[in-house]
């Protein structure tokens, strides 16, 4: 089951809960890459990841909201150049190993083949790139509702999450989440959402989550087998067609003495 573009841009933009949602995924994804650290980067987002990718607008080299076809699209920033894109979700329109940075959000969870997509993914990373994949926790209060975007599609845990990444190609990094606050629109939690946020991060096992969070990044390594030998020529090959130098005996000193005359 695919989101719609027009539900997601009501949660984000225009419900409480929904603000509330997207800066702290946004400050937790500015926490583990900050935008300075992105300066003349290409920065990518895949699935409905425009909300988190305002602040890298400013430093990196060129920022790419990917928004797939089931999905739809929407022109983004606001009141700005336009950096939004639809896409299939197993051709994106970027080149192999353009992406520095890509983050991924309500993607993975709604994609028809996920397999697919994550080796679409890793094709755009260019070598030692990093993708952030934000997914619901299987054992959260948000995969169990579906009034926000975090129940529909499939939910995860931990070890799917990771297991599915490394059959991609891809090497886990580091794991963390987010959303400690259940999905009510009551004042209270609004409130105090960031207090949960600063609680959990500290006492993540007394905690569930609502999202998860695991930062991947691509490897490439050098080729092994006998095919990636390279054969260096013997240094006289290359004088082909010269007789080598054969050593001489030596000849016998002449006598220093000389033979007078009679």
């Amino acid at each position: 089951m695919h989101h719609d573009v027009i539900d997601l841009r009501r949660f984000y933009y225009q419900r409480a809960l929904g603000r509330v949602v997207q800066r702290i995924l946004r400050d937790r994804l500015c926490d583990l890459w900050p935008p300075q650290g992105a300066t003349g980067m290409s920065v990518a987002g895949y699935g409905f990841a425009a909300p988190l990718l305002r602040p890298y607008l400013a430093t990196a080299r060129r920022v790419t909201a990917l928004m797939p076809a089931p999905q739809g699209v929407m022109a983004w920033p606001t009141g700005a150049p336009n950096h939004s894109v639809l896409c299939d979700e197993n051709a994106w329109p970027l080149d192999t190993g353009s992406v520095d940075r890509l983050v991924m959000l309500h993607g993975l969870e709604t994609s028809d083949h996920p397999a697919a997509l994550l080796a679409e993914a890793r094709r755009a990373l260019g070598p030692g790139g990093r993708m952030l994949v934000m997914v619901p926790n299987r054992a959260g209060l948000w995969a169990q509702t579906d009034a926000t975007p975090f129940g529909f599609g499939r939910s995860y845990t931990r070890g799917q999450l990771d297991a599915q990444a490394r059959a991609a190609g891809l090497v886990v990094e580091r794991g963390v989440a987010a959303l400690y606050i259940p999905p009510s629109n009551r004042r209270f939690w609004l409130k105090s959402a960031q207090m949960w946020e600063r609680t959990g991060s500290r006492i993540a096992q007394a905690l569930v989550a609502g999202v998860l969070i695991v930062e991947l990044s691509k490897q490439v390594h050098a080729p092994v087998g006998p095919g990636s030998r390279i054969t260096v020529r013997r240094p006289l090959d290359v004088l082909e067609g010269i007789v080598r130098p054969v050593p001489q005996p030596h000849a016998s000193r002449p006598s220093g003495r000389v033979r007078e005359g009679g």
